[in-house]
């Protein structure tokens, strides 16, 4: 017996809440650095500035996303192609500037592969409950 009663697959419903509650951590995380002042940069570390910035402004486009599987719209799974694509892509400049002798926080890498794998699995759960049904 279902507790919930709706014609959502339980994947779309976990992957929109993950999604959405993601975002609404990412943009207080990153503008709490940006906007908080000295102390949370200072907490920050070696942050990497366009990392930063990147994951606050797609912060926004998460819960965006997250919104749009909720209600089944095939441009949410677009988007959240366009998420996984754009954070993979960050990531790599990440890589070019460590590379490249520019400090970093081991933090950012592991929270990279975070934001990646979840985006890319994000993407690959509604193309198939969207756009794929």
């Amino acid at each position: 017996m279902s507790f919930i009663k709706t014609d959502k697959p339980v994947s779309l419903m976990i992957m929109s809440v993950i999604a959405v509650l993601f975002g609404l951590l990412t943009i207080k995380s990153g503008g709490q650095v940006l906007f908080g002042g000295t102390l949370y940069q200072k907490a920050a570390g070696n942050y990497v500035s366009f990392v930063l910035w990147f994951n606050f402004l797609a912060g926004f486009l998460y819960i965006t996303a997250g919104a749009g599987i909720w209600m089944r719209w095939r441009r949410a799974v677009w988007l959240s192609f366009f998420i996984a694509a754009a954070t993979i892509i960050v990531f790599a400049f990440i890589g070019v500037h460590i590379f490249g002798g520019g400090a970093y926080e081991t933090r950012t890498v592991a929270a990279m592969s975070l934001r990646s794998l979840v985006w890319v699995l994000i993407s690959i759960f509604s193309y198939r409950g969207i756009i794929r049904q």
